[in-house]
């Protein structure tokens, strides 16, 4: 990849006032201001859900579907499906969408990659989903393996770009170790990688990361008055659920905090209840101890609460569940990513014979995916202290921070 085109990309983007707008233009808004030429001519397939709308709240389906001089032919369904009327993990059946008869195409079913036959009606792919920053997210996965059904039969793909909701400055985490690939670790990213969609989609073609080393033709539409440095409330755009357990942006920012540990038991860290992915809880816990003993660690950026409070549905619906809620009182400072760890750590203190990982041994292999390596959870639970895994989870930040700076297409 030419690097000159990135920091040409970079400072036309820099001189784009964001006082001018009251809000950050995403992709759809920039294709659309430019009346979407580049898709005139062609045979559009579509690969989005629910977060893919303008500012509006019109989704990118029927913006695309209504334009004069776009052919939406078809579309594809992620995780959730295309309209998000499917629940987290649930295989997706490919139908017909009611609003414009296009047949949508199942992209977490049987088939996560575009076949041929899927493809045969479109010249080029656009890509318009709200991502949340996280490796183990599984549309970056779809994403990548739309663009190797692209590369392989002759397609263009266009990514509409969106906000990375933890910004564009935190890195954390290790890159995931051979062995360990899968669709909740598809690439050799940190758990928490700083890129919008649209740059990580360009380090992924360029790198060399798609089966065979393939490369696709791509295009970004970028967004217009998107900083490194904005949290997603800063964009003035309206939060749309990514899945259906990320309701709001807050939840977002905590997933990467606790979604790790709920490999292991969902209900410990709140599916179930209203605040998923902000506590960590269970019937044995007392929660002013817990809580106590949590902040004596001074973590920076964060602060715990003691909860109580009785799941709805899952494993734990109807049980008293004690513990704590998360905090993050500083977002510059806080380590995500670590908070789940030293939660765990003080735990096993609190309790030395209540262990998540014991009677858990099924859910290891997801675990370890999720973690990139099976690394982590060996070194963490030799002693249960967070400083026999630290030096492993954060040994490839600075690398990839150099790695990835060619692909940054917006200023802090």
């Amino acid at each position: 990849m030419n690097k000159a085109i990135f920091i040409i990309t970079s400072f036309l983007l820099s001189i784009t006032s964001f006082a001018q707008n009251s809000y950050v233009k995403v992709g759809i808004e920039v294709l659309q201001e430019q009346n979407f030429k580049s898709l005139e001519g062609k045979r559009v397939g579509l690969v989005t859900n629910p977060t893919g709308i303008d500012i509006n709240f019109t989704s990118t389906i029927d913006i695309l579907h209504q334009a004069s001089n776009v052919n939406l032919t078809a579309l594809y369904g992620p995780e959730h499906g295309a309209r998000g009327d499917t629940d987290a993990g649930a295989h997706v059946e490919s139908y017909i969408d009611k609003t414009t008869g296009l047949n949508v195409y199942s992209l977490y079913g049987k088939t996560r990659k575009p076949t041929p036959k899927m493809l045969e009606n479109v010249d080029i792919i656009v890509y318009d989903i709200q991502d949340i920053g996280v490796r183990s997210y599984t549309f970056i996965s779809t994403l990548g393996l739309v663009m190797e059904a692209a590369a392989e039969n002759g397609k263009e793909v266009i990514v509409l770009d969106r906000p990375n909701p933890l910004g564009g400055k935190k890195v954390e985490g290790n890159i995931v170790m051979d062995g360990y690939f899968s669709f909740v670790s598809q690439f050799p990213i940190p758990y928490i990688y700083g890129l919008t969609v649209g740059e990580l989609a360009y380090m992924m073609n360029h790198e060399g990361w798609l089966k065979n080393g393939m490369k696709c033709k791509l295009k970004v539409i970028p967004m217009k008055g998107w900083k490194r440095s904005m949290r997603f409330q800063d964009t003035g755009r309206a939060w749309v659920p990514s899945s259906p357990h990320i309701p709001n942006v807050q939840t977002a920012e905590l997933y990467p905090a606790t979604g790790i540990i709920g490999e292991l038991e969902a209900s410990f860290i709140g599916i179930g209840y209203t605040l998923p992915f902000g506590v960590f809880a269970a019937e044995w816990i007392n929660g002013l101890t817990y809580a106590k003993k949590l902040n004596q660690l001074q973590l920076e950026g964060v602060h715990f609460r003691q909860i109580t409070f009785t799941p709805y549905y899952k494993d734990k619906k109807g049980k008293k569940l004690n513990g704590v809620q998360v905090y993050i009182t500083d977002y510059d400072k806080v380590r995500l990513s670590e908070i789940q760890f030293h939660a765990l750590s003080v735990l096993k203190k609190l309790y030395p014979d209540k262990d998540l990982f014991v009677g858990k041994e099924n859910r290891f292999s997801m675990f370890d995916k999720v973690c990139g390596t099976d690394q982590i959870r060996v070194n963490f639970t030799k002693h249960y202290h967070f400083d026999d895994m630290k030096p492993y989870w954060r040994k490839d930040e600075e690398t990839f921070r150099k790695k990835s700076a060619v692909y940054m297409m917006y200023r802090n």
